[in-house]
């Protein structure tokens, strides 16, 4: 005797494998364009330092403005697995426009513009994901947390991918390999992720819950926009202190990130495991711990194989915010899951934008070093918000 259940299970087991694979292309999209940004401008289109970093701000600053506006629509009407579809098309424009295009500001107002919905797939991916973990009773933490771990190993594999192609084969072919990824996503969109269309809601419904929850909505988005600064702070400067100040082989600052971005793997499995025992609160606070430990230790380790081994800290830093910040933000916004994940999304933005002026300030009143005191402070600062905020 076959039950409804039984009979259902196939289909969601191809509507789960769909998920991880669309998690993948999203993030292999993305992997093989940001890694050779500021080297593209640089080589390709003869930008000038200055106009490289404006470019970089003024990125973030269209994708936040593109990604909440997508987000804010798509939690109050329409279908979500359209609005992925349409972002991963948009993408594709994006990319044959930076594949063919070399004028700086036709790339950055209307390439930065497309490529912002292209973005957008990933952050919709995940809300679309948590609806149907919701719908179908499937844990919704250890899910997204598998996923996110798709996009870390997309993250794995696309730099140094996205270098060999750039260096071996030119820029052109990069981003068309970028459009094919992104058509194939479009593809996976359209033939296996499940259509939610919108369900009315009673004015009494979604809503009160998140104007209950605002504050510590607040709160959390301050600590992962502090967390993210951090680690843009550590990306922006490692590689040069490596280098310029420890006199190290240039290889290792990319083994560092190596090391810690095959751990996060791990890390992000485990939390999503534990979450449920332990709450996210707990996790997140594990991680600002190993953060403030981490960066400690950044100012006083100078050997190759200490600065390796420190990466178990960054890893469980950065593997517990990728893999319980956003389904924190979700689970304090129910019924708004584009705008819960999008808002999370943005925090990577702005602490980009943070941590580019801060970067830069402090290494030409300062040094290298003193970029490692100011993640310092932030990580700190981070803890004392977690203080604050509650659980979920």
């Amino acid at each position: 005797m076959h039950t409804p259940s039984a009979a259902a299970r196939p289909s969601f087991d191809t509507t789960s494998a769909a998920f991880l694979i669309v998690a993948f292309l999203t993030g292999i999209a993305g992997a093989l364009q940001t890694p050779t940004l500021s080297l593209f401008l640089t080589n390709e289109v003869h930008a000038r330092p200055a106009m490289v970093g404006f470019f970089f701000t003024g990125s973030a600053i269209i994708g936040i403005l593109v990604s909440q506006f997508l987000a804010g629509r798509s939690d109050r009407k329409g279908d979500r697995k359209s609005l992925i579809m349409l972002c991963c098309l948009l993408g594709v424009l994006a990319c044959l426009l930076f594949a063919w295009n070399r004028n700086y500001f036709v790339l950055l107002f209307v390439g930065v513009f497309l490529s912002s919905f292209g973005s957008t797939a990933n952050p919709q991916m995940f809300a679309l994901a948590r609806e149907h973990a919701d719908r179908t009773g499937r844990e919704a933490v250890m899910f997204s947390s598998i996923l996110r771990a798709q996009v870390s190993l997309a993250w794995v594999i696309g730099p140094p991918l996205a270098y060999a192609l750039a260096m071996g084969f030119g820029f052109t072919t990069m981003y068309l390999s970028a459009a094919v990824a992104f058509i194939v996503c479009a593809a996976m969109v359209r033939l296996f992720l499940p259509s939610m269309p919108k369900i009315q809601q009673s004015a009494t419904g979604s809503v009160e819950a998140p104007r209950r929850n605002r504050r510590d909505a607040l709160l959390l988005f301050v600590i992962c926009t502090l967390m993210w600064g951090t680690n843009s702070l550590y990306i922006i400067n490692m590689p040069l202190f490596i280098i310029n100040e420890l006199h190290l082989p240039e290889k290792l600052a990319g083994l560092m990130m190596g090391t810690a971005a095959g751990l996060e793997i791990p890390t992000m499995l485990i939390a999503g495991y534990y979450a449920r025992r332990f709450g996210k609160r707990f996790l997140m606070r594990i991680a600002v711990v190993a953060g403030v430990l981490f960066y400690l230790l950044m100012l006083n380790v100078h050997t190759p194989a200490l600065l390796l081994a420190v990466q178990l800290l960054n890893a469980i830093y950065i593997g517990i915010l990728a893999g319980i910040g956003m389904i924190y933000f979700q689970d304090l916004m129910p019924g708004q899951a584009g705008s819960a994940t999008t808002l999370y999304t943005n925090t990577t933005r702005v602490g980009w934008i943070i941590a580019g002026s801060l970067a830069g300030i402090a290494t030409e009143i300062w040094d290298y070093h003193s970029v490692f005191w100011i993640a310092l402070v932030m990580s700190v600062l981070a803890s004392g918000c977690l203080l604050r905020i509650k659980d979920v």
